[in-house]
């Protein structure tokens, strides 16, 4: 029995499992590890840690198998940037994807590249979260450290690095470095002569079920020589796990950020750099994904909150006994800035409408439609470029929430499916190993082992009406607000 690995270097942690050819899940192993904020808006990991849970999860998977794993497929945590020296020794703590320390930077950018041109060249303006500005941040801050740089990575190939020994990245990853020509898929050197970047600090480049190394690493429990896919960024990944290789289907994750995507044949690119138009782990396909940079981390913040003594299942039940739209609450889900559609990493959050009726259950189902809405800005947005879905896969931890499911489907006026095997991306990385192992004929092969659960959360037109109501409200509210959150960020910085 052939069995397939996935692995996920995630932002909480980092998830390993096994599949079989039909797609069954014969093992799984996961391992946290620390995220640290030394300053207000920075998000910063050690990658030591990253390699320290990666090696013991592979090792727990691969014990409980059988007979030895036929490949590995990698996934993980986008846009961060991994600094290595002329050793390959990390120079510093990792700069993470929702870290927002880069707003010079992104200006610099902008002002170098163009900001017509780097959306024509890229698909996406030049936002915080990504790897480019960060790169010229530590030039700035940094400089002692930047002058030591001889290889920048992104977290799964760090990971793949410390396993194989190869410098190699995917596609669909390489598209959130702000460093990729997106249409002719690969570096691009208009981009990297602007930013005075070195091309040979970044790794090869691949398609997602491409073979990109082969395990040399002798403490992650697996055999030597086993093939590693190039893989894909977490999102990508996650897309391949839940079927979304085709039109017509869009998946909703709602992990630490929140992400609509939907899968396309050609590269469609909003003129603003509202949704991020990136390359697919489906060789030559491509996507859109609209980013809520603070879905299930308002959840985790809300219940942190309260205290910690009440878990999401107890906070979902009793939000669920609230009527649709939180009697008159809104809550704006901007704890981390904002990508979609505001790209913004100044906004705040806020709740608004509060009154004296309103209970624990009302704020904590507010919070839940907040992130909803959030998400509709995104498939607006795709609509208005022809891409539209006549389902929603739902994904991450969110997914799990019945009540936030059906939150969805009223909100977005979609179905809303589930997939049996929830973790996504360590699923999708598995499936791209198997088309590295020749176990699947291609990608959409490997697709097609995905299987919905028997039921789903149908969209009710009353409560439906009454989101698009409160909806009108909440878009009203960050243009009537932006002045006052960018003042408060600036004094929260003082």
């Amino acid at each position: 029995m052939s069995a397939l690995l996935g692995l996920d270097v995630g932002t909480t942690g980092a998830r390993a499992m096994a599949i079989d050819a039909e797609g069954t899940v014969l093992a799984s192993a996961s391992e946290g590890y620390p995220l640290a904020t030394p300053h207000p808006g920075w998000s910063e990991q050690d990658p030591e840690d990253w390699w320290r849970a990666s090696a013991h999860v592979l090792a727990e998977v691969a014990a409980q198998l059988r007979e030895p794993p036929t490949a590995l497929g990698l996934t993980g945590q986008m846009h961060g940037s991994v600094f290595l020296d002329e050793r390959e020794a990390v120079i510093r703590p990792a700069l993470l994807w929702n870290d927002q320390r880069t707003a010079e930077q992104c200006d610099e950018i902008t002002r170098a590249v163009g900001a017509e041109r780097l959306i024509e060249i890229t698909g996406n303006p030049a936002i915080t979260g990504f790897q480019a500005p960060k790169i010229l941040w530590l030039r700035d801050a940094e400089p002692r450290s930047y002058e030591r740089v001889r290889h920048v990575l992104l977290p799964k190939d760090y990971v793949r690095l410390r396993l194989t020994g190869e410098r190699a990245t995917d596609a669909s990853d390489a598209s959130g470095t702000l460093l990729l020509d997106l249409r002719r898929r690969v570096w691009s050197d208009d981009i990297l002569r602007a930013l005075d970047i070195d091309r040979a600090w970044l790794p090869s480049l691949h398609e997602g079920p491409d073979l990109a190394g082969r395990v040399t690493a002798t403490d992650a429990g697996l055999p030597r020589g086993l093939p590693v896919a190039a893989g894909g960024g977490d999102n990508a990944a996650a897309a391949v796990g839940t079927g979304i290789v085709r039109a017509g289907v869009m998946s909703c994750s709602i992990g630490t950020s929140g992400v609509l995507f939907a899968h396309s044949d050609q590269p469609r690119i909003e003129p603003h750099g509202r949704l991020h138009a990136f390359c697919h782990a489906v060789p030559g396909a491509y996507h859109l994904m609209g980013v809520t940079l603070a879905a299930g981390g308002s959840l985790r913040w809300w219940r942190d909150v309260l205290g910690g003594d009440s878990d999401y299942e107890e906070l979902a039940a009793a939000a669920a006994k609230v009527p649709a739209g939180s009697e008159g609450l809104v809550f704006l889900p901007y704890l981390s800035g904002e990508r979609t559609p505001h790209l913004d990493a100044s906004a705040r959050g806020a709740f608004f409408g509060l009154t004296a009726r309103h209970t624990r259950a009302h704020l904590t189902r507010a919070v839940m439609e907040g992130v909803a809405y959030s998400l509709a800005d995104s498939l607006d947005l795709m609509a208005a470029l022809g891409v539209s879905a006549d389902e929603i896969r739902a994904t991450g931890g969110g997914a799990r929430s019945a009540a936030w499911r059906q939150i969805l489907a009223d909100v977005l006026d979609r179905p809303v499916h589930r997939t049996t095997v929830e973790e996504g991306p360590a699923y999708g990385a598995a499936l791209l190993a198997g088309v590295t192992a020749g176990v699947f004929g291609d990608v959409e092969d490997a697709a097609s082992r995905v299987r919905l659960a028997s039921s789903a959360e149908t969209p009710d037109p009353e409560r439906h009406a009454r989101y698009a109501e409160q909806r009108h409200v909440y878009r009203r509210l960050y243009g009537d607000t932006a002045a006052a959150m960018h003042l408060l960020d600036r004094l929260g910085r003082e």
